[in-house]
């Protein structure tokens, strides 16, 4: 069989547009193609030159398939899903009210605070208040177990 790179450049187009015949859209049909040529990558010592292409048009064929199989489970779901979320009627928001939580040290209100309440990104909390990135993830996660902890109840 030929260099890798050969077999990619020769058979891409064709693959890519068989897999788009097959999903209706050139991103799914994209990735399609990439998984193709990756597991062609992996499988490349025991597949033989005169296999190519109908190799990987079988390979994208079953991606597909798997693809399908899928996206069919995800609506299904999605159609189970309420319209409206439901939030409990409270006489604070309850942002405010997670926030300031006896069981949450200031520092992990702070940090939640600029998480969640205004929007930052973890790299810019991290700048805002003086800490590491590391640091600023660990206690946005130990917030989120301890509001678990004690604002989810468990059924009995």
């Amino acid at each position: 069989m030929s260099d890798f790179d050969d077999v990619y450049a020769r058979h891409a187009g064709g693959v890519l547009r068989f897999a788009w015949r097959l999903v209706g859209r050139r991103d799914v049909a994209e990735d399609l193609t990439a998984e193709a040529f990756l597991s062609l990558h992996q499988h490349w010592s025991s597949v033989e030159a005169a296999q190519l292409p109908g190799w990987l048009f079988t390979v994208v064929r079953n991606k597909a398939i798997d693809y399908w199989r899928r996206r069919t489970v995800e609506e299904r779901y999605a159609q189970t899903l309420p319209t409206e979320p439901s939030t409990p009627p409270m006489d604070v928001p309850i942002e405010m009210a997670v926030i300031e939580h006896p069981a949450l040290k200031p520092v992990h209100r702070v940090c939640l605070r600029l998480r969640y309440g205004h929007g930052m990104t973890v790299a810019e909390v991290a700048r805002a208040t003086g800490l590491s990135d590391t640091q600023v993830k660990g206690l946005l996660q130990y917030s989120r177990q301890i509001l678990r902890r004690e604002l989810v109840r468990e059924p009995r």
